[in-house]
Formats: C-alpha cells, sequence, structure tokens
C-alpha cells in the first residue's frame, strides 16, 4: 500500500468529490496587541492613568509619597517604601542629562525594529535617574553629561485609544 493518495482519494462515498477552497495569506501581517508594549492609557486599564492624562497635557509627572516624602518613578499606587497609598503626582523636570547610555542596533522586539539603529539612556533629572529612548541623536553624538529634552510622543497602534510616551531629544 503507498502513503501517497490515489486518485480515487479524493471521491467521498457517495460518488461526490471533496470539498476544495483556496484561502490566500496576506503579504502584511498587522501588529498583534500581544505584541503592542505600550500599555493601554485609560482608567478601565491603568490604575496610573493620570501619569498619562499629565503627559497628554504637556506635563512630566511622577508619584510622591505624602506620609514618608519618597518619590517614584515610573509612578506607583502604592509607596514601596512605607506602604501608603496616599501619593500624590508632582512635577518632574522637562530637562536632564544623559546618565548612561548605548545604541541598540537590531534584534528589537518584533515589530519595534524598522528605525534602529536608536539610542536608549539612563536620564539623569536631579531627583531621580529614569530610562529612556533618545530621539534625533546617535551613539556618537552623545556624552556623559549631555543634556537632553522631554519629548512626547503619540503611540498609534494596534487599538483605538488616544495613548501618548516619553522620549527626550538633546538640547
Amino acid at each position: 500500500m503507498s502513503d501517497h493518495p490515489s486518485n480515487d482519494d479524493h471521491v467521498l462515498p457517495d460518488g461526490g468529490e471533496v470539498p476544495r477552497e483556496t484561502i490566500s495569506i496576506p503579504s502584511e501581517v498587522e501588529l498583534p496587541r500581544l505584541l503592542d508594549f505600550y500599555e493601554l492609557q485609560d482608567a478601565e486599564h491603568t490604575q496610573i492613568h493620570e501619569f498619562y492624562e499629565n503627559l497628554r497635557d504637556g506635563r512630566f509627572t511622577t508619584t510622591e509619597c505624602r506620609e514618608c516624602g519618597e518619590l517614584h518613578f515610573p509612578p506607583r499606587i502604592v509607596c514601596p517604601e512605607c506602604t501608603s497609598d496616599d501619593l500624590e503626582y508632582v512635577d518632574l523636570p522637562h530637562e536632564g542629562e544623559m546618565y548612561s547610555f548605548t545604541e541598540v542596533r537590531g534584534t528589537s522586539a518584533i515589530g519595534m525594529n524598522e528605525d534602529t539603529p536608536f539610542v536608549a539612556g539612563v536620564v539623569d533629572l536631579g531627583q531621580i535617574r529614569l530610562s529612556a529612548r533618545v530621539d534625533d541623536a546617535s551613539y556618537e553624538d552623545l556624552e556623559i553629561g549631555s543634556e537632553v529634552r522631554l519629548k512626547i510622543v503619540e503611540i498609534d497602534g494596534p487599538t483605538d485609544q488616544d495613548r501618548v510616551f516619553y522620549r527626550f531629544t538633546p538640547v
């Protein structure tokens, strides 16, 4: 007995043929929500939605604990120092300096490698340091201590939400 189907294998017992259909494979695949690295930013999906609302309005903020005075970034809903949930949003500076940085040249996440290389680093804002992408600069353009300024980017992605995020650019 052969492993290959014979011409009779596509004939049904009633004499009809097995139904066939042609399908198409898309030439472009839309980025699935699972691979979208920017969180949903409304009150229904995150408890730090105020951070995104402030950012959308041009304010760069984070949380500060009213109990112990600790400043947190990213914003929190409970203070990691004293476990108080009495936090308030406070403004952060829009300018800082590079504390460290590197260049991402490739092998970035699926769907996010169209614009490599890019610079990512740690920005010192005085009271806190945070990681961020640095636009409009190559690795060779920067040095430790280079001044950078906040840039707000709008996220155009696989949701119908208006989303924003932060980056920095050289001064």
